[in-house]
């Protein structure tokens, strides 16, 4: 046994929550993000400026969706050079024979896949044709025997969670909402997640109304400390920039939670903001904006496929308000009274940026 883990450290193969569950899966939401989010709105940009060379471009970038999550999963993994090339093939056939669950495919095979190529690799005077070929075949018998069932059950508990939403829209609106806010602002994907799970419609607005409350939450809460910089550099960057004043002091993330807790309802209750676009926008607040973009790409999928006739002004008044301006009020004035009773202290918010 020690003479086996001896050869995982040697070949770096850390078996761990940390290295697949926030590592592998931040790096799967990024992959994610510059191929299918970016292709999206690139793609969509060209619609509506009538580019047609827009719209050929973005799809070249949707089209390559399994191999960008997998090689950057391969990335986060420190794969050698051959192994973190063969994943190309180990994701697209992962997210080709995953179906709508295919991100969650990808992210379970690419990490099984990658480490058998790193136990490979350079172990042989043929690495040049081992490495390869044991990482492709891997990855490759996997996705046909698994990627399938990863799917179909991640697809299930997607429309299970959505189907619930639909049924009972207040509850679901804040258990989304503050779950997903939740795993924007820890060192987790929440986009990864929503990605995996084909997390759109009503459930995917709670989502995006719970990503929104926590990043612009914590721009507004901790505008005394952070100013400007701090402001943009959560707003429309990302509040896990608080998770040090976090660990520090957990009562700080309070305002945020709770903010989430009430936006997420009127998101599914009063504005009924659908997701119907990406879903890894779902899980991505206002970082860059693409939750929003998300949104109004989602509105014209509808209006081409007949089930929206227009983008109305009460669509946009939902949007500003669930993305902006709820978030901002509602955190802000609970932050103030954590602020009053001594809850939350000077600098308690300050960033080193």
């Amino acid at each position: 046994m020690e003479r086996f883990q001896k050869f995982l450290k040697r070949k770096d193969i850390i078996i761990s929550g940390k290295r697949y569950g926030i590592d592998a899966l931040g790096a799967m939401a990024q992959g994610l993000f510059a191929s299918l989010l970016i292709g999206t709105i690139i793609s969509t940009l060209g619609e509506r400026l009538g580019i047609e060379l827009l719209v050929t471009i973005g799809g070249y970038a949707k089209a390559v969706t399994g191999e960008a999550m997998a090689i950057a999963i391969g990335y986060s993994l420190h794969c050698p050079a051959l192994v973190l090339f063969s994943l190309a093939a180990v994701g697209h056939a992962a997210n080709t024979l995953g179906g709508a669950g295919g991100p969650l495919a990808v992210l379970i095979i690419a990490v099984i896949a990658a480490e058998f190529g790193k136990a490979v690799s350079k172990e042989t005077k043929i690495d040049i044709l081992v490495t390869p070929l044991v990482t492709i075949i891997v990855g490759a018998l996997l996705a046909t025997v698994c990627a399938p069932a990863i799917g179909s059950a991640a697809s299930a508990v997607g429309k299970a969670i959505m189907w619930a939403t639909e049924l009972q829209p207040f509850l679901m609106g804040i258990i989304i909402s503050v779950i997903v806010g939740i795993a924007l602002t820890l060192p987790i994907s929440s986009a990864a997640i929503c990605a995996a799970l084909s997390l759109t419609g009503l459930a995917g607005g709670a989502a995006l109304a719970g990503c929104c409350t926590q990043m612009v939450g914590f721009a507004v809460m901790s505008f005394r400390e952070n100013g400007w910089g701090g402001f943009f550099a959560q707003g429309i960057g990302t509040s896990m920039l608080q998770m040090g004043n976090i660990v520090k002091k957990p009562r700080i993330w309070l305002p945020p939670i709770l903010a989430s807790a009430i936006v997420g309802p009127i998101a599914t209750c009063v504005f009924q903001l659908k997701m119907n676009g990406a879903a890894v926008a779902s899980g991505m607040g206002t970082c860059g904006l693409v939750g929003q973009i998300g949104v109004y790409t989602g509105w014209l999928n509808d209006i081409a496929e007949g089930t929206k006739a227009s983008i109305t002004v009460g669509d946009w008044t939902g949007l500003i308000c669930i993305s902006f301006v709820l978030p901002a009020v509602i955190t802000y004035v609970i932050g103030m009274g954590f602020r009053k009773i001594g809850w939350i202290q000077e600098n308690d918010l300050k960033l080193d940026l």
